[in-house]
């Protein structure tokens, strides 16, 4: 099988790794992939946004399935794209179409998809062009934090947690009048805060089947104790400490099922992998968000601990046959350390020298994944915020995390910065 997998970040490197040994695989491209992918297979310069590029790509090089890593492309209906083009219909494409990928890329279907079919999530309000004054009407009736939200895609940046009257009400005029986060914050969504401690889940669904990977827990912050201002994610681990079978009983039957039934209802096919982002509050479980691809960091750290074969698990998706297929789990524990470029989240530079450890002298029960690297004749240089994933594998979460930071004292560039305490703080 030849393999074409959508993205140039950390998820697509670490899809990469896990299908890496699969009896199933041919060869695997990626577009555009970054200096990590490179040694794994062939990088193609191909935007994921561009579908008519994508396209030719996948004809060029004979590709059999696709793998849709950012959310952006499943967003603008890159499988329906596929789908509706005689041409490509054979090409396997893992990822919901548009209609399921709203879930994600719109706040605001979601939040309305939860409240239709009984999902338990915040309390919430949703407004648009000329509803200013009814959203700030709402906004009064909240208690602080005020939680306000822009409905559309943000790079992760669309939420405003204040306690500030003042500020939420300049929040919400600004993003319904396209001052702030641009078309995506035209629709907000103003929801309840809730206290509690996150944890994100995720499944492979063809919207009939579906099984539960491994929950993970990341770290938000730029700083140790959680402190700072949030980033894309500076570390995850998994299992969860306060997940609990019981939690996991309730996650099932009052998000995942109802998900599942709300989607076959409203008749939205939905077929790939499904994220929930959850808030456990007094030990019940609430949705925050959807997204309709994998995580990152978490993914990082999810499929290390998938023993099932990931391309035979994609496989069986794309043929109608994911029921079919046991899925399981690692007992194992698995910690990821990112390292950072200095100044990130904020302005950072770029094209630093990286210099790591020797492949052979690299654990089994560990494993360097590149996020935002790029292929140069002297060797892998910089080129984002979060530059590596450090992951290791232990009997626990504190094994694992030692064997994660072990391979990052091992890793330098120019001003490297992480976080020390991934692991021991929730």
């Amino acid at each position: 099988m030849r393999v074409l997998i959508l993205g140039s970040g950390g998820r697509e490197h670490a899809i990469g790794l896990k299908i890496s040994g699969s009896s199933l695989l041919d060869a695997t491209f990626f577009g555009p992939g970054n200096a990590g992918t490179a040694e794994l297979g062939t990088n193609v310069s191909v935007d994921p946004m561009d579908f008519d590029a994508v396209a030719d790509c996948v004809k060029t090089q004979r590709i059999d399935m696709v793998v849709v890593g950012p959310e952006g492309p499943l967003v603008a209906g890159i499988a329906d794209y596929f789908a509706a083009d005689e041409s490509l219909s054979n090409v396997a494409v893992i990822g919901p179409g548009k209609q399921g990928a709203s879930l994600e890329g719109s706040k605001k279907f979601a939040k309305e998809f939860m409240h239709k079919h009984r999902i338990p999530t915040a309390k919430f309000g949703s407004f648009g062009k000329g509803e200013v004054r009814d959203a700030l009407a709402f906004l009064k009736k909240m208690k602080p934090p005020y939680v306000v939200k822009a409905s559309g895609l943000a790079a992760g940046k669309g939420v405003i947690v204040t306690k500030d009257l003042s500020e939420a009400e300049s929040a919400v005029r600004d993003m319904i009048k396209g001052k702030a986060f641009g078309g995506a914050g035209r629709e907000v969504v103003i929801e309840e805060f809730l206290k509690g401690v996150e944890v994100s889940m995720f499944i492979v669904t063809d919207g009939n089947a579906w099984s539960l990977l491994s929950p993970a827990m990341d770290y938000k912050r730029i700083g140790d104790g959680n402190a700072g201002p949030n980033t894309g994610g500076m570390g995850a681990i998994s299992p969860v400490p306060h997940v609990t079978p019981e939690f996991m009983e309730k996650v099932k039957n009052q998000v995942v099922i109802p998900t599942i039934r709300g989607l076959q209802r409203d008749n939205i096919p939905y077929n790939g992998f499904l994220f929930f982002g959850l808030m456990k509050v007094q030990g019940d479980p609430y949705v925050i968000e959807y997204n309709c691809r994998l995580g990152d960091p978490e993914t990082q750290i999810v499929l290390p601990l998938l023993e099932t074969d990931l391309l035979h698990l994609m496989d069986g998706l794309a043929n109608g046959l994911l029921s079919e297929i046991d899925v399981t789990l690692s007992p194992k524990a698995a910690a990821a350390v990112i390292l950072a470029s200095a100044g990130y989240p904020g302005e950072y530079q770029k094209g630093k020298q990286i210099t790591l450890p020797a492949p052979s002298t690299v654990g089994e029960d560990q494993q360097i994944v590149h996020a935002g690297t790029e292929v140069h004749d002297s060797g892998a240089l910089t080129s984002g915020g979060r530059v590596l994933a450090c992951v290791g594998m232990g009997a626990d979460v504190n094994k694992a995390a030692e064997r994660a930071y072990e391979l990052a004292d091992r890793v330098s560039f120019d001003g490297k910065t992480h976080r020390s305490d991934i692991g021991t703080v929730g």
